[in-house]
């Protein structure tokens, strides 16, 4: 998408193709300064909160109708989840204007801060920082891998930890719209290059330690070892089948072994469960059962296990009184998400919906998310017609 190539080699891994664009991170930094020029050039008001959140204004006063979503990235992610919906917000706003389009209401463009939480563990954590449903102390307390807090990364780049918590902003929205490139091929069987959300799934991240004893790979019996590793990976595989049995997604994406030597006996193996599933219920199904097997994995392998919770999403329903409407302005098919999204948090303080956009790969999160120029320009084309009906 042309719109995409002012950023397109921010953060890309020239080995992988994918982007790394970790929460301020120098690659995020400088995709803060592209969107405030971006905002610049259209003579938008422009502010960025506590949380790191940037939003430009088109307009003043309340009940703005707020567009856009986040230019973050998981490791070796994709181009288009998340800078689709920022790139054709602003793209949208130029094509109204160049009509002549006068809005009745603000019409804002963010950019959410760490929506995809790859760098600290918490998904969404901007958004959730504004609407207050992520604790200030909590959030500063967040460590990276490289055992850095978000108060000191923050502080590094020059932020005010004051100024973190709960927006004002926020209180200035009367609807939010998101669009994104849609994770899946729900789009591609319905052969619809715009679709319009139902739902978000509950989801959910947890983590596991597993702790055994560090001992010798080549001296230590079999029968002598506190060993970590088999516990977590009979529950890896546990996990697999339970999410199958429910119908629903379990995945550990992420591992640390220590002390990370090939000849030596890990003393703690932790994994991180990312788990969802189409209602609630189900969802704690699977979670209990995946635990169980856990904790009887543990207690073969004579090693503890410990469980926290990084992060828990309730399910969204968009608001349906909008979400119809914009089916019907736009002849849209609707479907539901297994995905989480800014949408989602803000879902429980303004009317919101989203809308997406075909990807014939159906994958994401990876360097092969796509979506084609023309579904691109469909995408803005639709969200154009949002802002006309709703503004």
């Amino acid at each position: 998408m042309k719109l995409l190539v002012p950023i397109e080699r921010v953060g890309r891994d020239p080995r992988t193709g994918g982007y790394r664009r970790f929460a301020w991170s120098d690659a995020d930094m400088e995709l803060r300064e592209w969107f405030a020029g971006e905002a610049a050039a259209r003579g938008m008001a422009y502010e960025e909160d506590g949380n790191g959140n940037q939003v430009a204004w088109w307009g003043e006063g309340s009940d703005a109708l707020l567009l856009g979503s986040h230019l973050d990235s998981v490791p070796d992610g994709g181009a288009y989840d998340g800078p689709l919906g920022v790139v054709s917000a602003f793209a949208a706003l130029d094509q109204l204007r160049a009509d002549g389009f006068t809005p009745s209401r603000p019409i804002a463009v963010a950019c959410f801060a760490d929506e995809e939480g790859a760098r600290f563990g918490v998904a969404c954590a901007g958004s959730r920082l504004a609407a207050g449903t992520l604790d200030a102390d909590r959030a500063l307390a967040l460590k990276d891998r490289d055992g850095l807090s978000l108060a000191e990364v923050l502080t590094a780049r020059g932020r005010d930890l004051r100024r973190v918590g709960r927006s004002a902003w926020l209180g200035r929205i009367g609807a939010f719209v998101e669009l994104h490139v849609e994770q899946g091929r729900a789009l591609v069987h319905s052969e619809d290059a715009v679709g319009v959300a139902t739902a978000i799934w509950p989801h959910g991240r947890w983590r596991l330690d597993f702790e055994g004893r560090a001992d010798h790979a080549g001296t230590t019996p079999m029968e002598d070892r506190r060993d970590p590793m088999p516990a977590y990976a009979a529950t890896v595989v546990a996990a697999t089948r339970r999410a199958y049995e429910e119908g629903a997604r379990a995945t550990f994406g992420r591992i640390t072994v220590e002390p990370g030597g090939a000849n030596a006996i890990p003393s703690r193996v932790t994994g991180w469960l990312d788990a969802r599933a189409d209602d609630e219920a189900a969802l704690a199904r699977m979670l209990d059962a995946i635990l169980i097997d856990a904790r009887e994995a543990a207690s073969a392998s004579r090693v503890r296990v410990e469980v926290a919770v990084e992060s828990s999403s309730p399910a969204v329903a968009f608001d349906l009184d909008l979400r119809e409407r914009l089916a019907q302005v736009l002849d849209a098919p609707l479907l539901p998400t297994g995905a989480g999204h800014d949408a989602g948090v803000l879902s429980a303080f303004v009317p919101t919906a989203m809308l997406f956009v075909r990807n014939p790969t159906g994958v994401s999160h990876s360097p092969e998310e796509y979506a084609d120029d023309a579904d691109c320009a469909a995408g803005v084309e639709a969200l154009a017609r949002v802002v006309r009906e709703l503004a």
